[in-house]
């Protein structure tokens, strides 16, 4: 094996990744800003791209379809998350901690839209996790819920191989 092998810098390429750049393409599409009110700012675009993430891995969770895609398409998260960090000027020491608190607001945004979709409580969800608690315009919260919404249920229709292949609907 040669040594380059051993010492690559790029990681190895993940079965989501594909599937990761549509999501991220989805959350930073204009009208969830500009209709939905979601603040054009660093922490709106990660809380509408952990929405968007979180309609997807609703949808790979009720496939059944293995840990896999979904441990991919988080470990792609963390890996952009990652990059983000550290462009904005995030050193090492604390790139870690920020990570790790990433992903459990990921895991909680996750949690309770799920909870959300199936008890009514979706717009409160929304308003907690995606406008920080900060209570957007009715128009607005209404666009943002049925989009995801819609999204939602959209991508019961896709199949896995295609969503991995960046299909969204």
């Amino acid at each position: 094996m040669p040594l380059s092998r051993l010492f690559r810098r790029e990681p190895p390429p993940r079965i989501a990744t594909t599937l990761y750049n549509a999501v991220v393409a989805r959350g930073r599409m204009p009208h969830w800003y500009l209709a939905g009110g979601v603040p054009d700012t660093l922490d709106g675009r990660f809380d509408m791209i952990a929405a968007v993430l979180s309609m997807v891995m609703l949808r790979l969770e009720g496939e059944g379809a293995g840990a896999a895609p979904a441990a991919s398409l988080a470990e792609c998260f963390v890996d952009d998350m990652d990059g983000q960090l550290r462009q904005i000027g995030f050193g090492d020491m604390v790139v870690g901690k920020h990570i790790g608190r990433m992903m459990a607001a990921l895991g909680g945004r996750l949690g309770a839209y799920r909870d959300g979709l199936s008890d009514g409580g979706f717009e409160s969800a929304l308003v907690r996790n995606l406008y920080r608690g900060v209570e957007p315009a009715p128009d607005a919260l209404a666009h943002v819920a049925a989009e995801l919404r819609a999204l939602r249920v959209a991508l019961d229709t896709v199949s896995i191989d295609d969503l991995l292949a960046g299909t969204l609907p």
